[in-house]
């Protein structure tokens, strides 16, 4: 069927020329702000070049061990039946939600050197592990990516057609001839786009870098840029560091463009895929022993923080609810907003031609480009002059925290939008639907599930974000993250954990409670 072209109507116009404006000016806006404030004649110091030099080496690092164990983690899951595997591919999205210092502490009480591993290395009478530096940096990084790494290969070896595999069986096809023939082809389609999602999140990292970093050595752009603000006021330096950083993202993007190719199968019948070559014994042995590892080290965090959270919940210092309610009044805003927005953008694009709407849609990528604190840093140069900015600490936090959210709801909005735009939109307007009407009674009701998990999952970011928060807090602002941050930098680790705990159950709560909204019948 081909799909329905829309006439585009001034009020999407209207709401979805405001978003992209709103995101334009946030993004270009505040790097265009960030270059006219910098004095490159004074130049960068040697700390500043070994600042791009780790963040470049820790990106590119955890973005090849992110997506060179998610390819056999993946393909474990996509060739092996067993009982709990839909559990755990659907369990493999909470790393992705947990708020990041919590995920910080979780695999300090893991992996650090009063940790789960150090105690069994003690006990052979073995050094324990030293997880600060780079190291650490690394192994929060695969603990946040492995899981979206192994989620988007593996949507990519379901959408191989069952038939292709039950074609190779019969041609008695060996593992390395279904490697080279089905496999590789989808992978080289999705492994540059993983790649560079990863990588950006990686390089735009903040509160990994702020818990792990250990020393000059192992500063990242986004904590020199933080320093140079907070400590040093040098806006300069800051904004060099967040044009270089901005520079190295998009050059970053292009290439994995470049590299990546199209797939292209053949259509299929939607029957399920039934995978002949993963019943080797061998096969079977080494699939199963890859994902226990892999669901050892992603959940022995999780449960450590449960386990260590309980008991402290119960007698948390007085500054923790103060703060859990200054974090759920950024939270739900942020996520109302950022639904709306992505709503009025993902209307606007499936109303365009597809060149102008790939181009407008393009345009969600410069928020990951530009970072949290490349934003805050053009922001703070701009308000400076005319506003204090610390006095604006909520309104700026809820606006980068909309815009860090906007990419991934609009990801989640816009298929929906576009799929019942192509089924609905000529019975629409053969009824003389239009507008607000046909949005309200025949696309509404059909993408509300995917508005309520939108929302959701931006209320859940924007509770646990540690990021552009500490560079406009005055001290006596203090978010949840944030002071569970102060806690452990005071070495109040109980404490510490317990509200952890607390922050774990809000994001979730908060989700839960917007994603159960949208499939609700009373969603409104």
């Amino acid at each position: 069927m081909t799909q329905y072209q829309k006439p585009t109507t001034l009020f999407e116009v209207l709401m979805g020329g405001t978003v992209l404006a709103f995101l334009l000016l946030l993004t270009v806006g505040t790097v265009i702000a960030v270059g006219t404030a910098t004095s490159f004649q004074q130049g960068l110091n040697p700390s500043d070049w070994a600042a791009i030099r780790f963040t470049i080496l820790q990106a590119l690092t955890s973005a090849a061990l992110s997506i060179m164990i998610a390819i056999p983690t993946a393909r474990a899951l996509a060739r092996q039946q067993f009982r709990g595997r839909q559990i755990m591919i659907s369990l493999l999205g909470a790393p992705f939600i947990l708020p990041a210092i919590v995920a910080v502490l979780g695999i300090i009480a893991v992996w650090g050197r009063s940790g789960l591993i150090s105690d069994g290395l003690k006990a052979l009478g073995t050094e324990p592990l030293n997880i600060y530096g780079f190291t650490g940096i690394i192994l929060a990084h695969i603990f946040f990516n492995l899981p979206l790494a192994t989620r988007l290969i593996l949507q990519g070896w379901l959408a191989i057609p069952s038939e292709h595999f039950r074609l190779a069986a019969q041609l008695g096809f060996s593992t390395s001839e279904i490697n080279r023939r089905l496999e590789r082809p989808m992978l080289l389609s999705i492994i540059p786009g993983a790649f560079l999602l990863i990588f950006l999140l990686c390089i735009t990292s903040f509160a990994v870098a702020l818990a792990l970093g250990g020393g000059p050595r192992a500063t990242t752009v986004e904590l020199a840029i933080y320093q140079a603000i907070r400590f040093d006021f040098d806006l300069s330096k800051a904004a060099t560091l967040a044009i270089i950083q901005f520079g190295i993202c998009t050059l970053i993007a292009l290439v994995a463009l470049k590299i990546a190719r199209p797939m292209d199968f053949t259509i299929s019948l939607d029957q399920p895929a039934k995978r002949w070559d993963g019943h080797e014994r061998r096969t079977r042995t080494f699939d199963k022993v890859l994902l226990l590892l892999v669901a050892f080290f992603l959940f022995a965090p999780l449960i450590s923080i449960l386990l260590k959270g309980l008991q402290p919940l119960l007698s948390l210092p007085t500054q923790v609810w103060p703060a859990l309610w200054k974090s759920v009044s950024i939270a739900i805003p942020a996520a109302l907003i950022t639904t709306t927005s992505a709503t009025a953008l993902a209307a606007l694009i499936a109303s365009l031609s597809k060149h102008t709407a790939t181009a407008v849609e393009s345009v969600g990528f410069l928020t990951l480009a530009a970072s949290p604190f490349v934003i805050g840093t053009g922001l703070f140069i701009l308000l400076n002059p005319y506003f204090n900015p610390f006095a604006l600490a909520l309104p700026l936090t809820i606006a980068v925290n909309v815009i860090m959210s906007l990419p991934f709801a609009l990801r989640i909005i816009l298929p929906a939008i576009t799929r019942n735009q192509n089924d609905y939109g000529r019975l629409g307007a053969s009824l003389g639907m239009t507008g607000i009407t046909f949005f309200r009674l025949a696309i509404w009701p059909r993408i509300k599930r995917a508005l309520g998990f939108a929302t959701g999952l931006s209320a859940a970011l924007s509770m646990g974000d540690l990021g552009v928060v500490t560079l406009f807090a005055p001290p006596d602002f203090a978010t949840l993250p944030l002071t569970m941050y102060r806690l452990m930098a005071a070495y109040q680790m109980d404490a510490a954990a317990g509200t952890a705990l607390l922050l774990v159950a809000t994001s979730l709560a908060l989700f839960w409670i917007f994603d159960r909204g949208g499939r609700s019948d009373h969603f409104i």
